[in-house]
């Protein structure tokens, strides 16, 4: 199982390369050196299960989460690319995609973002990072986020699954989004979706979160 993974939210002109980069390290590359690892004597024993905890943000991008965001659609790649070899030698590989999840790790992510310098960026930026992607999320979270019990206990089952599947997601409520950037291969459905519900109808969502 593969866990490992920092976060990393806020306007993109105010976060370093060099941040950046350790970031992708870890949620990254931290997942190839463990299958590097594992994968080649599950081949000789021609079995074995990798799971790797992924986001629903490897499927989608979120206002304001480029880097993670990023480092999702990385993990996501790398285990698409690499399931049709593995499943050769019987090996499978599982994607468990949470949505948000209430641990500590979001509530020093959040703290951190609300004590940051903006001063690199815009204030038009600034501020719609700090007045309405901020006070969102934390609606976001209130409502629909999970327990890290919630999810062990996906987890567990992607394990035990006697056919694991290669992709699943921990949360009901992403469904709808997933399904309308398939609708639509252009991406134009999906980012006017999200364009009206961060900028147009902001107090809709809020409220209908709560």
């Amino acid at each position: 199982v593969s866990n490992a993974g920092v976060g990393m939210a806020g306007p993109l002109e105010c976060q370093s390369l060099a941040a950046m980069q350790s970031l992708m390290d870890t949620n990254f590359f931290g997942l190839v050196r463990l299958v590097k690892e594992v994968l080649p004597d599950m081949k000789r024993r021609r079995g074995g299960h990798i799971v790797v905890i992924s986001s629903i943000m490897g499927l989608q991008g979120i206002v304001f989460n480029d880097i993670y965001s990023a480092s999702k659609f990385a993990v996501e790649g790398f285990c698409e690319s690499l399931v049709v070899q593995a499943l050769r030698f019987n090996v499978a590989i599982s994607l468990v995609e949470p949505g948000p999840v209430m641990t500590e790790f979001e509530t020093k992510l959040y703290e951190e973002a609300e004590r940051a310098d903006y001063s690199r960026t815009d204030p038009e930026t600034a501020e719609i990072f700090t007045k309405l992607y901020l006070r969102n999320s934390k609606d976001v979270f209130t409502s629909l986020g999970q327990t890290p019990e919630d999810i062990a206990e996906h987890t567990l089952r992607v394990i035990e699954a006697a056919r694991p599947p290669f992709r699943h997601q921990t949360n009901v409520a992403y469904t709808p989004m997933a399904a309308l950037k398939h609708a639509d291969p252009s991406g134009t459905l999906i980012t006017d979706a999200f364009y009206k519900l961060v900028f147009k109808y902001d107090t809709v969502l809020r409220f209908g979160l709560r």
